[in-house]
């Protein structure tokens, strides 16, 4: 093995179909396989012959740091895989993690999910990329939501050939930033704040630097992730080509939250419910953030570097995470993720915060018909705590056709977006119908 060049590869796979496929795709399209060590946390209940019966070559098993590890070999790749039955899963970072522990020094590191497809000498594009963002800054990491693909007949045909950047969305009902994406055109990588947890190439080094954290469940992986590299001196950039492909529609697959419900639970086959990790999950991303009073009692090596700090990896994004708020460019059609000068005055800056806000609103047919009669105009105001309207909005009897039509039923779904001055938020939504048959209907309110 060519240690200079050689690449770990983690793969967190939760009975994923497209794992095989994925796993072929990858060391067909390498232009190096043999430089090669793919760490597959397999969480499944398959027997392992279905690597053989795929023609990987058994290499033996082994325990490591009480993990049950079969080894294989395909193309000259190393390819270890971590059995765990999909019952004793505790959620994408752990599984990242326990394939993070089979770590052996390589140069690079690369994690992706279990469903993707490469470009031809995708290895080789990808250490070209890191060498020549390099002498840009010390410690650069390629990362991107990779264009789609949809497996099947026409897979090849599905491939798209946009590139993307992560972009803030919103804040979620526990204060944590969840990212988006918009497409670009750039002729070389473009600066960026945020980690696609589904595609990232760096230094290997970063596993022992910013390992996953196990307790993260699912949602808020890629804010912490993204603020832990930050404050170690990483500095994320997206590729402006495609270097793989992901499978996004993914309906019909299995997911963890799905076999680890509460029936689960109280037939004894797993120890917490999905939920009860992705509460514990979250608020230890809330504490990386900054929005917890309280440490917490055991970080481990899952805690920010000493290199930056939280405030200046606001600044770089324009977000003001313990108050939910976010710069007008940030969350406007700009959707800018980077800014490279901090704010000269950082009153300023937190006084040209605003809050974004988010909401489908689901109505019945007694809040949108005017009394039996035909409803023309339905008002919807959205207001704060101290009575001060923060939104409205108007739809004409064309408009609750058109929804109407859509829905399918006498229930209308509405999508709700706004922003306001950063201390000011909503509280309560009215509705009032106007006919101009029947004047007024009855105004109706709901929380916000």
């Amino acid at each position: 093995m060519d240690t200079s060049a050689s690449i770990f590869v983690s793969i967190a796979s939760y009975r994923d179909p497209e794992l095989l496929p994925t796993l072929k795709d990858m060391l067909r399209q390498a232009a190096n396989p043999e430089n090669m060590h793919i760490a597959v946390c397999w969480q499944d209940d398959q027997p392992l012959d279905v690597f053989n019966r795929a023609g990987f070559i058994p290499e033996g098993q082994r325990t490591v740091q009480e993990l049950n590890v079969a080894a294989f070999r395909y193309r000259q790749a190393r390819i270890d895989i971590i059995t765990v039955h999909y019952f004793s899963s505790q959620g994408a970072c752990w599984a990242r993690s326990r394939a993070e522990s089979l770590y052996e020094g390589e140069h690079y590191f690369l994690q992706i999910d279990s469903h993707c497809r490469f470009i031809p000498d995708w290895d080789s594009e990808m250490i070209l990329m890191l060498k020549q963002l390099s002498k840009l800054s010390p410690l650069p990491i390629i990362s991107s939501y990779p264009p789609a693909y949809t497996p099947g007949e026409d897979e090849e045909s599905s491939k798209k050939t946009y590139v993307s950047r992560p972009t803030f969305r919103e804040y979620n009902e526990q204060g944590i930033p969840m990212f988006g994406s918009v497409s670009f055109d750039a002729s070389q990588p473009v600066r960026g704040s945020y980690l696609a947890a589904g595609f990232i190439f760096t230094l290997g080094e970063f596993v022992r630097t910013v390992p996953n954290d196990p307790q993260i469940f699912f949602a808020g992986e890629e804010i912490a992730m993204a603020v832990r590299a930050f404050t170690y001196g990483y500095d994320v950039y997206h590729p402006h080509k495609p270097l793989l492909w992901h499978f996004y529609q993914r309906d019909e697959h299995n997911k963890v939250w799905g076999d680890h419900n509460d029936q689960a639970k109280s037939q004894g086959e797993i120890e917490k419910a999905w939920w009860e990790r992705d509460r514990i999950s979250k608020k230890r991303v809330r504490t990386l953030l900054g929005l917890e009073n309280e440490p917490l009692i055991d970080p481990g090596p899952y805690t920010t570097g000493n290199q930056r700090t939280l405030k200046q990896f606001e600044f770089q994004t324009g977000l003001w995470l313990r108050n939910g708020t976010a710069l007008p460019e940030v969350i406007e059609n700009e959707k800018i993720s980077y800014f490279a000068v901090p704010p000269d005055d950082e009153n300023a800056w937190r006084e040209r915060h605003r809050a974004f806000y988010r909401k489908t609103l689901t109505l019945n047919a007694s809040e949108y018909v005017c009394d039996e009669a035909e409803t023309d105009v339905l008002y919807i105001n959205v207001y704060s705590k101290q009575n001060e309207l923060l939104y409205k909005r108007m739809l004409d009897l064309v408009e609750l056709s058109a929804l109407r039509a859509a829905s399918g039923s006498n229930t209308l779904a509405l999508e709700l977006q706004f922003k306001t001055a950063s201390q000011v938020k909503p509280s309560v939504i009215r509705l009032g119908k106007w006919s101009n048959n029947a004047g007024w209907g009855t105004v109706t309110e709901e929380a916000w």
